[in-house]
């Protein structure tokens, strides 16, 4: 469940109504229902019976809607609007904090004053002179109102835009493009995957993929979580790599999943990176004709990026991602708790993808990274980290959402992609893949720079945004470049048998479709001195 709070005004009834079409969840308005269920208004029950009734009456239907909560929203909640003094009952915010994440909606007096004047709905606490009885009560709830971590300002805000805004605050998203699936941002969410699972209309046998470096940590877990929802569930665990990501090892999944037993019906269940999400989802796409599958992914690279969309694959000898399907999950879990034991080389390879998504579309997402700092520092905090997967989700499903099938704009989630695939592949994968879509990054800025596309200085704000996460700016000299220039040939991306880049513009803005000649790649990586004219 999740709560739509703060002061009259605030938008919580639009809002809720918004964000409850948006993820496709029930919407309740405690006030009409505690109206429905009196036959009375809540000016009405105010006058007849007074303030300490009303909230007898405000307590008990809480009570009520929350106890009925599997009955009337039995895939995974709603969206409940609360009245603006619902929870100065300590019980009751207790009782709606165990169900489910509180948003505080707020706005300056003036904004508040405004809409309630606008509004023909009577506030039988504001009767009278309204904003002077607006302010007194404001200032009187200022405490409890400030002891809501999750807020936010609808001021300046559309419904739908704070809609969206609530989404990124709560990592809730439902993209829909594809065919409609959920993700969720949640902490403890490993512990919740079989209950998560059920609640989709999920089916087992499960077959539980995991890879050697995660399934020691983390699979006991989910599989617990799975067995105590009633599912029987086996675990199919792959050595970990890059390298393993393979026809071969597709070949050993479906093996797997023959003998787990899995039906049309079953459910494939990837439980790491980037790696094992792309091959589940892929060998999920293809057993049977294709059969469910869902994500929790365990790093930041993966819960950023690489387990939503449904873009699934595999790689082959030329290249990276040659060989794949779109088969969208049917749930996306990420338990940014699961982060804390992600060394600090995956660590910063993930916030190059949380970087690139910033310079894509989220300013601020660009400046929260870059303001984190290398490791050597210390450790992330925690909620920063977790800051950094919602809004790097929010990026992306919006991207996926204008363009499902990368008929055009999705193609804008390659950037530094076309040069960091390459220098990955003639790594031999030694480099990981954050660390070289860093090269790519760097590089691919300089490049849109050199064409005029890009202002002077965004190439270097760029490459300082990435060494102070500690990532590599440059192609490692013992790369051989003419091998690099080979793989970018080979980039799936081409069409027409032109290879088309995606560039940034300026932090917050890139665009696609860029032809480059091949004399400005050779010098982009260092072959040759002489640039052609843009």
């Amino acid at each position: 469940m999740v709560f739509l709070y703060g002061p009259s005004g605030a938008g919580k009834n639009t809002v809720g109504r918004c964000l409850a079409e948006a993820l496709e969840l029930p919407f309740h308005d405690l006030d009409e229902q505690i109206a429905l269920h009196s036959g009375r208004s809540v000016a009405e029950l105010f006058s007849a019976e007074g303030e300490a009734s009303f909230r007898a009456r405000e307590s008990n239907e809480l009570s009520q809607l929350l106890d009925a909560e599997g009955r009337i929203a039995p895939k995974g909640g709603g969206v409940v609007a609360l009245g603006g003094g619902a929870l100065l009952d300590p019980q009751n915010r207790a009782l709606a904090e165990s169900h489910g994440p509180v948003l505080l909606l707020t706005a300056p007096l003036a904004v508040l004053a405004a809409r309630l004047q606008a509004d023909s709905n009577p506030r039988p606490l504001l009767s009278g002179d309204l904003v002077e009885h607006l302010s007194g009560l404001l200032e009187r709830r200022r405490a409890h109102y400030a002891s809501f971590p999750l807020q936010l300002d609808s001021a300046n805000l559309s419904p739908a835009q704070a809609a969206w805004q609530a989404q990124v605050r709560l990592g809730l998203f439902r993209p829909k493009s594809m065919g409609a699936y959920d993700v969720r941002i949640r902490l403890g969410g490993l512990d919740a995957a079989g209950v998560m699972l059920q609640e989709r209309g999920l089916k087992g046998p499960i077959a539980l993929v995991s890879d050697a470096n995660v399934a020691p940590l983390y699979a006991a877990r989910v599989i617990a979580s799975l067995q105590k929802a009633g599912y029987a569930a086996s675990l199919v665990q792959i050595p970990a790599g890059e390298q393993e990501k393979t026809i071969h090892t597709l070949a050993r999944l479906w093996d797997s999943f023959l003998a787990a037993g899995l039906e049309r019906g079953s459910t494939v269940l990837a439980l790491g990176g980037g790696v094992v999400s792309d091959l589940a989802g892929f060998a999920a796409a293809t057993y049977l004709r294709g059969v469910r599958w869902a994500a929790l992914p365990t790093t930041l690279l993966a819960m950023a990026d690489a387990s939503l969309g449904g873009k699934t694959g595999a790689d082959l000898p030329q290249g990276k991602n040659l060989v794949g399907a779109f088969h969208p999950p049917s749930l996306v879990l990420a338990d940014p708790e699961a982060l804390a034991s992600l060394p600090p080389g995956e660590l910063r390879s993930g916030l190059a993808e949380a970087l690139k998504a910033g310079i894509i579309a989220d300013p601020d997402l660009f400046e929260r990274c870059a303001a984190l700092g290398d490791l050597a520092a210390g450790p992330f905090p925690a909620a920063d980290l977790a800051e950094v997967v919602r809004r790097a989700v929010a990026v992306k499903v919006q991207v996926i959402e204008a363009d499902p099938y990368e008929q055009g704009w999705r193609a804008v989630l390659n950037l530094g992609h076309t040069i960091g695939h390459a220098v990955e592949l003639v790594s031999g994968f030694r480099l990981r893949h954050g660390e070289s879509v860093a090269i790519g990054l760097a590089l691919e800025a300089q490049l849109a720079e050199d064409i005029g596309l890009a202002g002077p200085g965004l190439a270097a704000t760029i490459r300082r945004a990435l060494q102070g996460l500690g990532l590599p700016v440059e192609i490692p000299p013992e790369l051989d470049r003419e091998a690099i220039i080979k793989a970018m040939g080979s980039d799936k991306k081409r069409a027409g048998g032109v290879l088309r880049f995606a560039l940034p513009v300026r932090i917050g803005e890139a665009r696609v479709g860029i032809e480059i000649d091949e004399a400005r790649r050779r010098h982009a990586l260092g072959i040759g001195t002489a640039r052609t004219e843009p």
